[in-house]
């Protein structure tokens, strides 16, 4: 027991440091690395992961949880053997404990469950000190002493496998039940490689993607928050010259597997078969060899990984120093990779501080990423840049003549910049090419109605509202086009529906009362006022509106409150307090309809209806002032 341990903790070395200096500096070094990210915006996924979830933002933590637990199942089957009474022994709780956790680390993130893979592997080549050369040796000279291979009748190693594959089988069948069987649909434009017609072209792709990922771990320099849409354009032929990647890649990689299972020295072949499973296993589920993936590159998929090559990569070093004498020289150098890696990690982590330097940071790594191009237009669309806007989604477009969502964009702002014409254009090619895009037809509508085309707005936004059943928003410009029209009926049809899909829908419901304001259905329009102001106390543009109706009504008490409520909340509107005083008028307080008036005019001193009432005002008080004298 005493030598199984000694020998497993060789393979996975303690610390050098004490347990407590160990955490204390890797926890320091972490802060360093990441320090400046930690007062950072919700950039990119966050948004939909953490602000816009309500179940909980943990999702966004989906790959820290799964290494996490992948670690700890790993290091639970290692324990197995370690709390054995004697050696070739295991404890079975330390398994099953094993496999419990493989399956939480699944849960987490889909590649989870290679760990039983890697415990499998682990356990016949390391525990088991399978000599994979002295097997084929024996084969191939039809030696009947293989039936005589420890390993192979070992009934514990057999049993062990057993409960792995039907730890494994179980857990993939508790993930068919939650998620069913259906894989989830994916594009050319995220995987371009899986849709060649060619297996050639697919597998030169497939291999030059792998080369990819084995270059970022090596020289995590070329780092982009997404890698599709022709970020990596298709290797068509051999005679690419990038296909010397491919060969240097399996050149190392056989040339690793060789050493991990043919090697005669028995501790290095341990070593390298546990650094090879952690740098292979976990990223088969990413290969796209079992099934598609929906991405060409995602550096996500390489946190665990980057387990086995800080291994291969630690082995190597020892081994290079063991055969020359400046020691200091490998030292320097080691201490010089992980300084130079610290540092990228600093400027990587300033680049997510915000999505803008996010998304520009990628501009010089994938150029021809025409999502690249689209993020950072959108986000200079959000802030308000909408001529630099236009440049990245034209560009986008161009490199990708069917980004339906570009197309969108595009349109919007060209429909708010009053070029309709252009906007109509884009819209109607997004929604030909992608039938089903329901936000394209509602903004396709609201163009058309711009271009008073009435009966292909209603049509358009009809068709938005077939493809997304619950879509408040089109059912509130269906609205806006049915009151042009004076179907007052339908238009108030329809916002009721957008407030009953999203009750605090404001523009809906003002709209409401608005026009049952303006048609004299004063009682219906005080009712919906306070149906309104019920779930969403706090809109100052509902208690003006619901202050309007209660003052026609000779409710002025109750208007007057309303009306002070939504000065209170926005004390500049020069509408308010021209309405206000209007109120003040109509009920005899004329200093404090005077007050209201003048402050309206001061705000707004090109308010026609508001100098006309001054004007009025003005001459009552002045009779009045004749008839006092």
């Amino acid at each position: 027991m005493a030598e199984l341990e000694a020998s497993l903790d060789d393979i996975i070395p303690s610390s050098v440091l004490p347990p407590f200096w160990a955490k204390l500096v890797v926890g320091f070094v972490s802060l360093v690395c990441f320090a400046r990210s930690y007062d950072g915006d919700f950039v990119f996924d966050d948004s939909e992961a953490i602000i816009n979830n309500k179940v909980a933002g943990v999702v966004g933590r989906a790959d820290l949880l799964g290494a996490l637990f992948f670690l700890l199942s790993f290091l639970g089957y290692c324990k197995a053997f370690k709390e054995s009474n004697k050696e070739g022994t295991h404890s079975t709780f330390w398994v099953l404990l094993s496999i419990i956790l493989g399956a939480m680390a699944m849960l987490c993130k889909e590649q989870g469950i290679t760990v039983l893979g890697l415990n499998a592997i682990f356990d016949i080549l390391v525990i088991g000190k399978l000599n994979v050369l002295e097997i084929v040796q024996k084969v191939l000279h039809k030696d009947k002493s293989l039936e005589n291979i420890g390993v192979l009748r070992n009934g514990g190693l057999l049993f062990r496998m057993t409960l792995l594959a039907l730890g494994a089988a179980g857990v993939l069948y508790m993930r068919w039940k939650i998620m069913g069987t259906g894989p989830p649909a994916f594009t050319e434009v995220d995987n371009p490689a899986s849709f060649a017609d060619s297996m050639l072209v697919r597998a030169i792709n497939y291999n030059y993607y792998y080369s990819l990922n084995a270059w970022l771990l090596l020289c995590p320099w070329w780092l982009c928050f997404d890698w599709s849409m022709g970020c990596i354009p298709l290797i068509k032929s051999v005679g690419d010259w990038r296909v010397i990647a491919l060969a240097a890649l399996w050149f190392c990689l056989i040339g690793l597997i060789c050493q991990a299972l043919c090697s005669e020295d028995s501790h290095k072949r341990r070593v390298l078969t546990l650094g090879l499973g952690f740098l292979i296993i976990p990223f088969l589920p990413a290969s796209n060899l079992f099934f598609r993936v929906g991405f060409v590159v995602a550096e996500r998929v390489l946190y665990l990984p980057s387990a086995g090559y800080c291994m291969l990569l630690t082995f190597g070093f020892g081994a290079l120093s063991k055969h020359t004498k400046k020691k200091k020289l490998i030292a320097a150098l080691i201490l010089g990779i992980l300084f130079l890696n610290t540092l990228r990690c600093m400027t990587r982590s300033g680049e997510w501080r915000s999505e803008e330097q996010l998304f520009r940071s990628a501009l010089s790594v994938c150029p021809l990423n025409a999502k690249v191009h689209y993020n950072v237009g959108k986000n200079l669309a959000d802030k308000g840049n909408q001529t630099a806007a236009i440049r990245y989604y034209r560009e986008a477009v161009r490199l990708n003549p069917k980004y339906v969502h570009a197309m969108n964009n595009l349109g919007n702002i060209l429909k708010e910049r009053n070029e309709l014409q252009e906007a109509e254009e884009l819209l109607s090619l997004a929604v030909q090419i992608q039938p089903d895009f329901a936000a394209a037809w509602m903004n396709l509508g609201i163009v058309q109605n711009s271009l008073k085309r009435f009966e292909a707005a209603e049509q358009s936004y009809r068709t938005a509202i077939k493809h997304r059943r619950k879509y408040p928003d089109c059912y509130y410009n269906l609205g806006r086009l049915y009151a042009d029209l004076n179907r007052h009926v339908d238009a108030l049809n329809a916002w009721r529906n957008a407030t009953v899909l999203k009750p605090e829908h404001s523009l809906a419901w003002n709209n409401m009362i608005i026009l049952l304001d303006n048609t004299g259905n004063l009682a219906q329009a005080e009712a919906v006022g306070r149906e309104a102001l019920e779930l969403i106390p706090n809109d100052h543009s509902l208690m003006f509106s619901l202050a309007n109706v209660l003052g026609k009504s000779q409710k002025y008490k109750e208007s007057e409150t309303l009306f002070l409520k939504a000065i209170k909340a926005h004390p500049n509107t020069a509408s308010y307090h021209g309405n206000l005083a209007v109120l003040y008028h109509r009920w005899g307080h004329l200093d404090l309809a005077k007050k209201h008036y003048e402050i309206s005019l001061q705000l707004d001193p090109t308010a026609l209806g508001t100098k006309e009432n001054y004007g009025l005002l003005r001459r009552k008080l002045e009779q009045m002032q004749k008839k006092d004298v």
